[in-house]
């Protein structure tokens, strides 16, 4: 027993002091701890001058996670090679650093021999484009001046996506020369080199067969604001038949007839004033708007089949024809835009919900182009005529000098049309009644000395540039903008004119239902989107290839626009649609952006 004893107390000795032979290490000593390592990952491999990039850390081997961060070896970095912060968000320098690399080093906190090294590409700045002067030049060699923002040495303009020879003026500045051997609407871009080249956004330039450009060419001199002044700015080219001097253009065979059916002894009347008349302004209002007027819907309650697609930068406190109170009248709202030169001309107009406007028609106008609308279209006016530059405004009279055809209405029209028009809505059968477009001028040897300086010069434009018929109306009727500065009791003058003092300028061609021209509308052959599917917000460029087009809209959110390509910023799955129109009719053509 005690020999059992002994030999079971050994036992239980050796299970709580081990009496093996084995250890807890091949020397004695517990294992070593794991190692620390350091690995990065940056978002991108290139990073744009001025532009940021997340490259993230992942510690191993240690609870403490923190690191240091270096730039070429300079902890944080500095200006020249890019700064990092705590967080290990990249910061490019604002110029390009030589070489033009940045490596990035992170160092465990832990273990100081744990290091981890990405290298990122350094990009030139993507160009950002504000301006291009002049935007309308005469075929042959031109200079331009293209003002914006991120501009490199050796940076190119793009003229129709072709590289013009450029000098670099400034990051901000660039000056070009080319030759334009045709006329027409061209985009132009800027383009910076390599590495990473890449171009702004585009704008559009009209170059022209021959003369002058419109001046001033940079429709920018006018005026914001309501009743804004042109400040000498001229719509449309020197050869617009709105801008053409008819004085001493032949008469029409049958002006005699045609004046006589209108009544010889019919007064003239300005159809616009100051102060209100039965609680509405006198005359047809309109607005000047900037690049900072938002583009917004438009709904069609009655022609739209014949208007032209929205948005359009119509300002929601926009003044309607009649204002403030424009009852059922024509209801005109005529807004010109300064920054991208274009007039937009609304009829039957009212507010609609979410910022949108409702109108029974509207037109879209180049106000450096001799733009034609489809033949039988009308347009915010029954001729499918722009209304605004046949208004008399007093900004010009008080300049001294109008410098275009003069906008009236008549009461009776028939079935015809006269170029510039395009539409009839006629309201007699007789042969004798006029056709939508007809020009009428002032007889050179009516006596306007006893007249007013003001009237003088509403009536030397009679004589040079005649009036055009836009619209049924009251007889002889004359168009004007409303304006605090005039004189109604001095308008009231222009009375003493009558029809019979008017002849009536030759009309050739005249366009009924039997003769009305056909041809091809605009080809769209391509229109597309890159890319097609982004994030919310991200820069897609729209691109077309368009050939017989007058002039060209792009909707949603872009409006009228020249050139082939656009940058838009979809925050939703959209479906951009291309119209392409021109005087015999409209195409259009659809892409799709998918945002995910």
């Amino acid at each position: 027993m005690r020999n059992a004893s002994l030999v079971i107390g050994t036992l239980l000795l050796c299970l709580q002091i081990g009496c093996g032979g084995t250890t807890s290490g091949s020397n004695g000593n517990p294992p070593p701890p794991p190692a620390v390592t350091v690995t990065l990952s940056a978002a991108s491999a290139d990073v744009r001058l001025g532009s940021t990039d997340q490259v993230t850390p992942s510690v191993t081997g240690s609870s403490n996670h923190n690191v240091n961060w270096f730039v070429n070896d300079i902890a944080g970095g500095n200006s020249s090679v890019g700064t990092i912060s705590s967080s290990g968000l990249y910061t490019a320098p604002s110029t390009m650093p030589n070489p033009g690399t940045a490596t990035i080093k992170a160092v465990s906190a832990a273990d100081s021999s744990a290091t981890a090294i990405s290298t990122l590409t350094i990009w030139n700045p993507t160009p950002e484009l504000s301006g291009v002067s002049p935007l309308s030049f005469a075929t042959g060699a031109f200079t331009l001046t293209v003002t914006g923002s991120n501009f490199v040495s050796g940076a190119k303009v793009l003229f129709a996506g072709a590289a013009v020879s450029t000098t670099f003026v400034s990051a901000t500045k660039l000056t070009a020369t080319g030759t334009a051997s045709a006329a027409g609407t061209f985009a132009v871009a800027v383009q910076n080199p390599n590495p990473g080249s890449s171009s702004s956004g585009s704008m559009n330039v009209q170059v022209t067969s021959s003369g002058p450009p419109p001046p001033p060419s940079a429709c920018n001199v006018m005026t914001p604001g309501q009743g804004g002044s042109l400040n000498g700015f001229l719509p449309f080219p020197a050869d617009s038949l709105w801008n053409k001097d008819i004085s001493t253009a032949p008469l029409d065979s049958n002006s005699a007839a045609l004046i006589n059916f209108i009544g010889g002894s019919v007064t003239m009347h300005a159809d616009f004033g100051s102060g209100q008349y039965q609680g509405s302004t006198i005359g047809i209002p309109y607005a000047v708007v900037d690049s900072t007027q938002p583009f917004v819907n438009i709904n069609f309650n009655a022609y739209g089949d014949e208007s032209d697609p929205g948005p359009m930068p119509i300002p929601a406190n926009a003044q309607i024809e009649g204002y403030p109170n424009p009852g059922n009248g024509d209801r005109h709202v005529l807004i010109l835009d300064n920054n991208n030169c274009w007039l937009y001309e609304l009829y039957g107009a009212s507010t609609g919900s979410g910022g949108a406007w409702n109108a029974g028609s509207a037109a879209v106008w180049d106000l450096l182009g001799n733009e034609q609308r489809p033949w039988t279209w009308t347009s915010a006016d029954a001729a499918g005529l722009p209304i605004f530059p046949g208004l008399v405004r007093y900004d010009e009279v008080a300049a001294g000098e109008i410098k275009h055809a003069i906008r009236f209405t008549l009461q009776f029209s028939r079935a015809a049309f006269v170029p510039p028009a395009s539409h009839w809505a006629a309201t007699s059968s007789q042969a004798m009644a006029a056709p939508m477009g007809m020009r009428i001028r002032l007889k050179s040897n009516f006596d306007i000395s006893t007249f007013s300086a003001t009237n003088q010069v509403i009536l030397k434009a009679m004589k040079k540039y005649g009036l055009i018929m836009a619209d049924n109306g009251s007889s002889m009727y004359i168009s004007g903008a409303p304006d605090d500065r005039w004189d109604n009791d001095d308008l009231h003058s222009l009375g003493k004119v009558t029809a019979s003092d008017f002849e009536v300028v030759q009309m050739n061609p005249i366009y009924t239902s039997s003769n009305v021209p056909t041809g091809a509308a605009p080809a769209i052959s391509s229109f597309t989107a890159t890319p097609s599917t982004v994030p919310a917000g991200a820069a897609v460029t729209l691109n077309w290839s368009v050939s017989g087009a007058s002039y060209l809209i792009v909707s949603p959110s872009v409006g009228a626009i020249r050139g082939n390509s656009v940058q838009v910023n979809p925050s939703q799955t959209t479906t951009y649609t291309l119209a392409a129109t021109n005087q015999f009719g409209r195409t259009t053509a659809t892409a799709k952006v998918t945002v995910q």
